[in-house]
């Protein structure tokens, strides 16, 4: 194969959807790649970056030619999704909303994502405003254990999406009636500071602690789709110290800021999961506010329970971060920190 490749398309309407504006797809695909492209007329051409290069320029164009297709209009997230190789030819058409069968689930040995499951961790969230695509494997790895086990961990430093991708792939349970509801909880631990006395009813009380969570679905979905969703308790703020007694059937529920959880919590909370539900943990080890670091039920969960079958963890990492690139690079000083 040669080190260049001109892609014809079909009309100007469908170049446009592909190149983007002032052809931003194509400078960032570009930018991947190392060679140059060109856009003329109704043809792409790429010259200069070898044969690997061509193939997966091939590749990339014929998933935005599908996603045009489909009447999508490809964002720049999405772009960069597909130069991560996080989007394969070919996979465009598929609702990467419906769970895989279990026999071909693209999870392989210890949790790693295989390269042609990549896609099926994109999540579609109905009337939300754009597709969500993992930015990493263990991201996408993250996703499909949400997907393919009743009971889920996320655990990985600020930054890395757990929260994130645990309310999107949520609100897709929910907002396409595959859960009754979605149940909101943390536990209430103070970060170094005593807030005092909060005014209000339970919820007003506690809906500081949940404010993370609102964040990430204020920017998923509409906030008439959530205030709908309120009012018809499709949404539920449960703080963790009243779960006890309850049992949750047919609901998704997330549990934030795991690591605060105490051991006896975690367990408690672990065996609220009723029949048809769906329970996503997340957490950060390297921000336990407890008294005693040794107390925190995430990391006893890790421990106890990787083996058993039907509980998917998934560990995010430095390279994982998706926040503003500083970000990475204060969480890697405090491990150099750490580790000193």
């Amino acid at each position: 194969m040669e080190d260049s490749i001109t892609i014809v398309l079909d009309d100007r309407d469908l170049l446009s959807g592909v190149c983007g504006a002032n052809d931003g797809n194509l400078r960032l695909i570009e930018g991947s790649l190392g060679g140059r492209i060109a856009a003329r007329g109704n043809e792409i051409r790429l010259e200069g970056a070898g044969e690997a290069g061509v193939r997966r320029f091939k590749s990339m164009i014929d998933n935005l030619i599908a996603a045009v297709k489909e009447g999508d209009d490809p964002s720049p997230e999405y772009v960069k999704a597909l130069v991560g190789n996080f989007i394969l030819p070919g996979k465009a058409g598929k609702d990467p909303g419906e769970a895989l069968p279990e026999e071909t689930a693209p999870l392989g040995e210890n949790g790693a994502v295989q390269a042609e499951g990549m896609a099926d961790a994109v999540i579609r969230i109905p009337q939300g405003f754009n597709r969500v695509f993992p930015r990493s494997r263990n991201q996408a790895a993250y996703v499909l254990g949400m997907r393919s086990c009743d009971i889920s961990f996320g655990i990985g430093p600020a930054g890395t999406g757990k929260t994130f991708l645990a309310i999107a792939e949520s609100l897709r349970l929910v907002l396409s009636k595959k859960m009754r509801k979605l149940v909101l909880t943390r536990p209430v631990v103070e970060a170094g500071e005593n807030l005092g006395f909060l005014p209000g009813d339970l919820a007003q009380k506690i809906s500081p602690y949940l404010r993370p969570l609102y964040d990430a679905m204020e920017s998923l979905v509409s906030f008439e789709t959530i205030r709908r969703m309120e009012e018809t308790r499709a949404i539920e703020i449960a703080p963790l110290a009243y779960m006890r007694g309850r049992s949750l059937n047919d609901c998704v529920v997330v549990l934030d800021e795991a690591q605060n959880t105490t051991k006896e919590q975690m367990k408690m909370f672990l065996t609220r999961i009723g029949q048809g539900a769906r329970a996503v943990i997340t957490g950060d080890i390297t921000q336990i506010d407890l008294p005693r670091r040794i107390d925190s039920g995430l990391l006893h969960a890790a421990s106890l329970l990787s083996g058993v079958e039907g509980i998917h963890f998934s560990f995010l990492h430095t390279a994982d971060v998706v926040r503003n690139p500083l970000v990475k690079k204060i969480i890697e000083a405090y491990e150099r920190e750490t580790k000193s």
